[in-house]
């Protein structure tokens, strides 16, 4: 059970303090309900783009690194197609000076052409690298393509193209921030060993005078079902055949996206999950095959995957019925409850050891303030779901109609 206080302040950040005496450090992180969903599809990879961009000087601190070093912290980022998430850490005794940074750059960057150009230069080269230059690095692109028409999801936290980031101006930096980073688009986690009265001081002291702001509404464009079966193959310089699976499923909020989670953990979660014992091990077809889940607060994606150790079309075929068949599997027959257990008592180890360094817990409570949902009734939740949830969402997602298949082969001279 972690115990935790929720205050907001009068401009409508939320402010969620976590007391943990074990460690000499604090921990405040921001989270920001803004990610690549909130871009145009013109214009993609803003979201990232000020991943970097709030490192890059604020109105009263030049050099945000340079004065957490100076008071021994570190700091850092992520972004999401939901989320933008910032963290400072910094020995107790200077929590202030975390305060004083990361409140300036909720207040206005320094918006200069110098900042943007730099930051313009990091992420184009992080897109060359990650995306261009190495052997299925599109494949966010091309899969979520392949998944979504309408939903801004359509295209990974990096952006569509480098020519998004190319084109973007001091003006177009200005809006975006102006629109969503902003108070009442936050909450503030602060978990160490500082006392609820001294973070609501610092934070009224630090924050109370940022103005709200006017929020972006959200784009919303449901995405509509999969009713035919979706594929794309690539022939490119990858130095093996791969394969994902991959279809739509449920949003956060709705209960079987806990279903559809612990279903990846059944199947690729561990040496004695379905995967690893019956495709790799159990088959001279695969050399690796995970699972896994989006993660996405709206309608996401579950996918399966696997790389293959043979690349002629016989073996693609085999292997492209050897994953149906695992999931047909799940359709047709109850999972043995010893398996269930298993898999839950994963997810709740990883859980209850994740929580215990001070920054994930930080992060997981900014997160379930801002989603709504307890951080201490998740292991309750998934410990009520049955092998008859299993077979009853299994059933209704996992139909070849409603499915996505990417398959990146190596080029053929």
């Amino acid at each position: 059970m972690i115990e935790y206080s929720i205050h907001t302040l009068p401009n409508g950040l939320r402010i969620v303090h976590n007391y943990d005496p074990s460690t000499c450090h604090v921990v405040l992180d921001t989270l920001y309900n803004v990610g690549a969903r909130d871009e145009s599809p013109e214009l993609t990879g803003m979201a990232h783009l000020f991943e970097h961009l709030m490192f890059g000087g604020s109105v009263n601190v030049p050099d945000f690194d340079g004065a957490v070093e100076t008071a021994g912290g570190t700091d850092n980022a992520w972004t999401s197609n939901d989320f933008t998430n910032f963290y400072t850490v910094v020995p107790a005794a200077n929590v202030e000076t975390a305060f004083w940074v990361e409140s300036d750059r909720m207040l206005s960057l320094a918006f200069t052409p110098e900042s943007l150009e730099v930051q313009r230069k990091v992420v184009m080269e992080e897109f060359k690298q990650t995306c261009l230059n190495r052997p299925y690095g599109d494949m966010a692109h091309r899969l979520r393509r392949l998944l979504y028409t309408t939903h801004p999801y359509r295209w990974p936290t990096i952006g569509k193209e480098l020519a998004h980031i190319d084109k973007v101006t001091l003006r177009d930096v200005r809006d975006f921030f102006f629109s969503h980073y902003a108070p009442n688009n936050a909450v503030l986690a602060v978990s160490g060993p500082v006392d609820e009265s001294r973070v609501l001081q610092l934070s009224e002291k630090w924050y109370g005078d940022i103005p709200r702001r006017d929020i972006a509404p959200r784009i919303n464009l449901p995405e509509p079902p999969i009713t035919e079966a979706r594929r794309e193959t690539v022939e490119c310089d990858v130095p093996q055949t791969r394969i994902t699976i991959a279809m739509l499923m449920d949003a956060a909020d709705d209960p079987d996206y806990r279903v559809a989670d612990l279903i990846t953990d059944i199947l690729a979660s561990g040496q004695s999950a379905r995967f690893n014992r019956d495709l790799v091990m159990g088959s001279d077809i695969f050399t690796a095959a995970d699972a896994g889940i989006s993660g996405s607060e709206e309608q996401g994606f579950i996918r399966f995957a696997g790389a293959l150790r043979s690349n002629d079309p016989a073996s693609l075929e085999k292997a492209e019925r050897m994953i149906w068949r695992q999931l047909d599997r799940l359709r047709s027959e109850d999972v043995a409850e010893h398996e269930l257990q298993r898999a839950l008592n994963r997810f709740e180890s990883n859980r209850t050891f994740s929580q215990i360094n001070y920054l994930n817990r930080a992060s997981q409570l900014a997160r379930s303030v801002m989603t709504g949902r307890d951080i201490n009734s998740e292991t309750v939740l998934y410990r009520q779901i049955t092998p008859a949830d299993i077979r009853r969402v299994a059933s209704r997602l996992f139909r070849p109609s409603g499915s996505a298949t990417l398959i990146y082969r190596p080029r053929t001279l």
